[in-house]
């Protein structure tokens, strides 16, 4: 009895951490660069209540054996990387990355990796994310700045009113070996 109580709870402990992670994912289908988790569960031991080809009261051979499972545990909560879809926005600094990699943006002198390509300029004509965090390596845009384009392999030009170029810059994609761990 103590055994199926125990294997019961482990499945609502399981089924309890799945409900979070869907209503996680569910509360940030509208954030920018927000990749969904995914909960991994693996079982516990079993227990052989009969061998398979062991002999029964009978004395015949048992075609297949019993086990009886003592529940499941969650192994891991990991980071689906698909490629989510693209929207429009017209503003200029809003960036997206297509398949993997990350942008860099220093926090508080602190490196810090974000997929949230939803980028503005600051009153010093820095490209920051939305909380004020300054992209790495730090850009300043000329204010006599009219048009920004940013190219498929992230070249970043900044143009005047006559369309001459007055500023440029790389946008690196940083990759990791383990994204999922991050």
């Amino acid at each position: 009895m103590i055994r199926a109580l125990w294997t019961s709870a482990s499945g609502m402990i399981a089924q309890q951490l799945n409900l979070d992670v869907t209503s996680n994912n569910l509360a940030n289908v509208n954030t920018t660069g927000f990749k969904k988790n995914r909960a991994e569960f693996e079982d516990l031991m079993y227990q052989n209540m009969k061998i398979a080809g062991a002999a029964n009261q009978d004395g015949n051979q048992l075609p297949v054996g019993m086990q009886v499972g003592m529940g499941v545990r969650p192994v891991s909560v990991h980071k689906i990387f698909s490629q989510g879809d693209f929207q429009n926005t017209g503003n200029q600094l809003d960036l997206v990355i297509e398949g993997e990699g990350f942008f860099r943006v220093d926090r508080n002198g602190e490196e810090h990796y974000t997929r949230n390509g939803a980028f503005k300029l600051d009153s010093d004509g820095r490209i920051v994310t939305d909380n004020g965090h300054p992209l790495q390596p730090e850009f300043v845009v000329p204010p006599e700045t009219q048009n920004i384009v940013v190219t498929e392999d992230g070249h970043l030009t900044c143009v005047d009113k006559a369309g001459a170029e007055i500023a440029a810059t790389d946008i690196p994609v940083y990759t990791f070996i383990n994204p999922a761990g991050l």
